[in-house]
């Protein structure tokens, strides 16, 4: 197997290339248009297939043209919004080569938010980046997020690696035992002080754009 992190040092965008050698397929996690050359250099410098581009949340409304740059890597694209084009439900299989990713709804970082997860590992896009994402400073859906992390990922096994699709000064990798344990928001407030955190992000927000 062949597995690539690309980190967007201004953004904190991370991208993740996963490959089965053997066969020659590949898939990308959260690719972004400004890296089209870089992931196409990979690609072709392995003589790779790409399978699938899988987005575990996106902001098409903002980056308007993103999804029609990404459609020049030739392969399906899935993301929360459209499972239905490719006949996919939460718990899904997708194959690639020898390997397959398993996709599950986590909305919350966004309201179609998916996650993805590959042997022991999972990548979950921006739920634990409560207010790193460039493009969004609050969550969209707080509800539905503290019930993703709190009932979907931190029931996995500890040792569970979790790869986030944000960072600022921070690891690319952590385990759903370290971010259950030490995580400023879910591991030490209740769902109650969760959601009134969440609220003042909205409302400092909302303060702010009115200066």
């Amino acid at each position: 197997m062949y597995f690539r992190i690309l980190n967007n040092e201004i953004s904190g965008e991370l991208t993740y290339l996963l490959a089965d050698q053997d066969v020659r397929e590949a898939v990308l996690i959260d690719p972004y248009a400004c890296d089209l050359p870089v992931l196409s250099a990979l690609l072709a410098e392995r003589d790779l297939r790409l399978r699938w581009v899988l987005r575990t949340h996106q902001h098409d409304e903002i980056q308007v043209n993103e999804r029609a740059q990404l459609a020049y890597l030739g392969a399906p694209l899935v993301q929360g919004s459209e499972l239905a084009q490719w006949s996919l439900e939460d718990g899904s299989f997708l194959p690639f080569g020898n390997e397959v990713m398993h996709l599950l709804k986590t909305p919350g970082h966004t309201v179609n938010c998916l996650s993805f997860g590959w042997r022991d590992r999972l990548f979950c896009g921006g739920l634990f980046a409560i207010t790193t994402c460039p493009h969004q400073s609050h969550p969209a859906a707080p509800e539905a997020l503290w019930d993703s992390v709190t009932q979907r990922i931190f029931t996995m096994p500890d040792e569970t690696l979790l790869f986030v699709g944000h960072e600022n000064r921070a690891r690319a990798v952590s385990t759903v035992q370290e971010q259950r344990r030490w995580h400023p928001f879910f591991a030490s407030l209740t769902r109650d002080e969760f959601l009134a955190h969440m609220s003042a992000l909205v409302e400092k927000k909302s303060f702010e754009s009115n200066f």
